[in-house]
């Protein structure tokens, strides 16, 4: 009897380190269904159509106000690790005079990597430090307006009464 409870014991311990294992999809953007990007027909649907079987697109076109973008993702992270894009796609439907004219969908292997250029862009004028810069204003007030002027700080702060 002693014999099965440890093999119990360890059975339960594998499963519950082999469920550690498991990966942890999520889902970020719209959700495509299966028959999405079918049920948009260029020509025949407008945008008010697009909106009753999409909703409202993840991003629009910043230089392009008529192409609308549907973004999904699905990412997978085992354990510890990093998360993992497994898919990725991209539904640009454009829009010409208020009708579809063309709709797009772009997988992960359409996208490029971007290199951030580390490069500063050097700026005019003398760098300053932190001391320059705190008392640097000190004393730059105009002469003889302390308190005169409603605009500075010091001053009355509002109109005069006569």
């Amino acid at each position: 009897m002693q014999f099965f409870n440890s093999r119990l014991v360890i059975a339960g311990g594998a499963l519950l380190l082999a469920s550690a294992c498991m990966p942890i999809s999520r889902n970020h953007g719209f959700v495509v269904s299966k028959e999405a990007p079918g049920d948009i027909e260029a020509g025949v649907d407008t945008k008010t159509t697009v909106l009753s079987k999409y909703g409202n697109p993840s991003t629009v076109g910043v230089f392009e106000k008529d192409k609308w973008y549907y973004m999904s993702e699905l990412r997978e992270q085992l354990g510890y690790l990093r998360p993992r894009t497994k898919t990725r796609t991209i539904t640009a439907v454009a829009f010409k005079d208020g009708v579809v004219d063309d709709v797009s969908i772009y997988t992960i292997k359409d996208g490029h990597v971007v290199s951030i250029v580390g490069r500063k862009t050097p700026t005019r004028g003398r760098e300053l430090s932190i001391m320059q810069q705190l008392l640097g204003g000190v004393g730059r007030l105009p002469q003889g307006t302390l308190g005169n002027d409603q605009n500075l700080p010091g001053g009355a702060g509002g109109p005069r009464r006569q």
